[in-house]
């Protein structure tokens, strides 16, 4: 069942409340980059997809699930809220929480509530993210989220609904705060004056950030290292060599249980297992050098180049370069 995600709206026109925490740099799976490029129409739009259907799904039985725990009754709201003032301010909301089995929304258009629900699914190796049972301790990105709806809406509160596989239930609590809200405002409206009107890319967040913004190099380019990015290379330069001596030494330890295991498959320690050395089930692989030599033109037939990311190489510093580099400094 299709609950409160319609897989047809155009993310690019609004800035939504799964957009705010990458925003804030809050969110684990998207940066600020990512979202400048679904609004500029450089990056990928939402589809219907199978893990949409799914987490649609899943929100209608989390839903239930908090009327069932709490005796409330929610509703829907399927279309977004959209911001008074600035209109690229939207949300969809999950649920609503009635009181008293009023309807949701007067003979004016107005809610009936102050309460909102976010229903959501997490993976229980993610439970340490979240605190007390009822109180406001979840993931910032859903904070800030549930934040926004109450901006948009008016309400005082949100409830976050949570499910943790498909064993763990819980409930948390998060009021009204006008001075976050009024900090989210702010910040969405410069990014997306600054960053989404002009079509400007923000700065990178992280590596997979930069590979993105700079994915083609000019081969006839070349820039001058200044003194403080000569220093950070010789930090880097450092930092690798240490990791290298770390592998070295992670390799003599390994080395050192496989002399001591020698044919046996499993170590112990007073009956619990500390590590195994097995070779695993074998597994089919594709012969591709012998069908390319047995069968040529076939094999023409399916070879598809494939474009190369660029490759960051850093080369070691000579002696006279370090000695200019110290005089100058």
């Amino acid at each position: 069942m299709l609950i409160n995600q319609d897989f047809t709206w155009d993310r690019s026109k609004f800035i939504g409340g799964s957009d705010i925490g990458a925003i804030l740099g809050l969110s684990k799976y998207r940066t600020p980059l990512q979202v400048w490029q679904e609004k500029v129409g450089q990056g990928a739009q939402a589809q219907d997809s199978l893990p949409l259907r799914f987490g649609s799904f899943a929100e209608e039985f989390v839903a239930q699930e908090y009327a069932r725990s709490t005796g409330q009754l929610v509703s829907t709201h399927i279309e977004p809220f959209i911001h008074p003032k600035y209109d690229f301010l939207s949300g969809h909301i999950d649920r609503f929480v009635l009181p008293n089995n009023t309807p949701l929304l007067s003979s004016d258009g107005k809610l009936n509530t102050q309460t909102l629900l976010e229903c959501k699914t997490a993976n229980p190796f993610a439970k340490d993210e979240w605190g007390e049972i009822g109180t406001d301790e979840v993931p910032m990105s859903y904070l800030v989220q549930c934040a926004w709806y109450m901006l948009l809406t008016g309400c005082v509160r949100a409830d976050i609904a949570v499910l943790f596989s498909n064993s763990d239930f819980r409930i948390y609590s998060i009021q009204k705060d006008e001075e976050l809200e009024q900090l989210l405002v702010d910040r969405s409206v410069q990014f997306w004056n600054e960053y989404v009107l002009t079509k400007t890319p923000p700065p990178p967040a992280n590596e997979s950030d930069c590979k993105l913004l700079y994915a083609q190099s000019k081969c006839t380019k070349s820039i001058e290292a200044s003194a403080s990015l000569v220093s950070k290379l010789k930090e880097l330069i450092n930092l690798n060599k240490m990791l290298a001596d770390c592998d070295e030494r992670a390799s003599q330890i390994k080395q050192a249980v496989m002399q001591e295991m020698q044919d046996a498959d499993t170590l112990t320690l007073q009956g619990k297992k500390l590590a195994t050395w097995k070779a695993p089930k074998p597994t089919l692989k594709f012969d591709t050098k012998t069908f390319t030599s047995d069968h040529p033109e076939l094999a023409t037939q399916y070879q598809v180049p494939i474009a190369n990311t660029r490759r960051l190489v850093i080369k070691e510093l000579s002696e006279e370069l370090n000695a200019n580099q110290s005089v100058t400094n």
